[in-house]
Parts: structure tokens; sequence; C-alpha cells
């Protein structure tokens, strides 16, 4: 057995990169130091005394969580309004969403069947993505203070609300899904006379569904989440609620909210995988 050079073991254990590495680290933080600056980012102001016993005191009002009859049935309401509230809006996405993605996809288009597409559906296809570029630009927050203002106070605003913002996202995410899959069944079918339609089923659909379904269940997920905060804006659900309590200064009550968020997700994430399951 060959004897090992001497230094050899030291030499094997150096990485050959690590000035490379280094460099780009060192110019990591140059870049980010304005940034921190900038935000005026000091956590250190976290571990300061007083921070520090505000902060307990904050915590500390969690507890006990509010476990009252009366307040466990409202509760059960205002969730019952969340889960409408962000099952409405993300319908309606659906709907906004599935006509803007088969006009967004270039996979579906017969003109581009040669190599480049028509000058006509080429604009078509540029227009309907500044759409969705303008739809998903503006968060569903101010779209709700929008329509609080429209339609008034209560859970109609914040479907609306979501309906616009998460249309524009999952139209731009479906169009990048189906447009990363394999475009030869699809264009076989456009070939052949498929309508843009039957090509999405029989083409796209089968080899992308479930990546469309998981990232739909997301959505759906992400929507709980923007409807509890859309309810601070009046908006209803248990955002709502949450800032009533919050402003009573009722931590109980609050904590269990969380809770019953908490819940709200880990239900969401369990339908999500088991619909990849299905699906896979």
């Amino acid at each position: 057995m060959p004897l090992s050079a001497p230094g050899s073991a030291s030499a094997a254990r150096r990485d050959p990169a690590w000035v490379g590495r280094l460099g780009l680290g060192l110019a990591g933080i140059v870049l980010l130091w304005p940034l921190l600056v900038a935000t005026e980012f000091k956590p250190w102001l976290l571990l300061d005394p007083d921070a520090l016993r505000v902060t307990g005191r904050f915590v500390d009002s969690f507890f006990p969580p509010a476990l009252g009859a009366d307040f466990l049935l409202l509760l059960a309401r205002e969730t019952w309004r969340t889960l409408a509230i962000a099952t409405a809006g993300v319908t309606l996405a659906l709907l906004l969403a599935l006509p803007l993605t088969f006009l967004a996809t270039r996979a579906l288009s017969a003109s581009a069947l040669t190599g480049r597409m028509a000058p006509l559906p080429h604009a078509v296809r540029q227009v309907v993505r500044a759409l969705l570029i303008g739809l998903r630009s503006m968060p569903e927050l101010v779209w709700a203070l929008v329509f609080v203002r429209v339609v008034g106070l209560g859970p109609a605003a914040g479907v609306l609300a979501i309906a616009l913002t998460y249309g524009g996202m999952l139209g731009k995410v479906y169009a990048e899904i189906l447009e990363s899959g394999d475009a030869q069944v699809t264009q076989a079918l456009l070939r052949n006379g498929s309508t843009r339609l039957q090509a999405f089923a029989y083409g796209l659909l089968p080899q992308n569904a479930a990546e469309l379904t998981s990232y739909t269940v997301y959505r759906w997920e992400c929507a709980i989440r923007s409807s509890v905060v859309l309810g601070f804006v009046g908006a209803g659900g248990l955002g709502q609620q949450m800032d009533s309590s919050m402003k009573m200064f009722a931590g109980g009550e609050v904590m269990t909210m969380l809770l019953v968020f908490v819940v709200l997700v880990a239900l969401a994430d369990r339908l999500s995988a088991a619909l990849r399951r299905a699906l896979g």
C-alpha cells in the first residue's frame, strides 16, 4: 500500500475554491450592509432590558388561552367565514386565471408550431402577460382597501381582493408550469386540429396535474393567511375579530385564534400532500 506524501491529507481537506467563496461572501456583506442601514435593522435592540420587559408582559398576556363557550362559538363562526372568504376568493381567481393561462401559454398556441408566433397571437400573449403582472403587482391589502370603500365593510371586499391578486399569481405560475413541461404531445394534437382546451386536457394537464394542484392548494393556504390580514382593514373573518381582541387587550382570545390559525394551515398542508399522492 503506497504511503501518502507528507501534507497530502491537509491538502485534500483544503477547499481549492476558498478564495472565490471568501470573495463572494465579502461582496455579499458589502452589498447587504447599505440595505441593513437603510432599513434601520438593529436586532440588538431586542435584547435591551426595557424591550425584554415589554415583550415579556405582551407574551404573558396570551396565557391562558380563552376557552369560554360564547367565545368559542364566535370563533367557530369567524373561522368558517375566514375559510369561506379564502375559498370563494381562490375560486374566482381560478375562473380569472384559467382563460388567461390559455392565452399566455406559448405551448398552446397553434401559430407557434413553426417556431415563431404570428404577430397578432404574439401581441395578445404580451398583453395578457402585462395584465397578469398588473393584477399581481397590487397587494391584496391595497385591493381590500379599495373594495371596502366600494362595497363596504365585510367579507365581499376580502373575496374580491383575493380574487384579483391571486388571479394574476395563478395565471402567471400556471403558464410557467405548462411551458416547462414536454410540449411534444400538445404540438401533435394542435397539428391535427385539436382546440386549445383539448390540447391542454390531453397533452399538458396529465403531466403537470400534480404540480398544478399542489400550487393551487398552496395558494388556497396563502389565501387563508391573507383573509386573516384583510380582516384588519374591515374584510371580516378571524382578522377582524383578532383586531377587536387586540384593541381590547384580550391576549387570551388572540392566543386561541392564533392556535386555530395554525390548525387551519396544518390542515391545508395535509390536504396538499394527500392530493399530490393521489395524483402521483
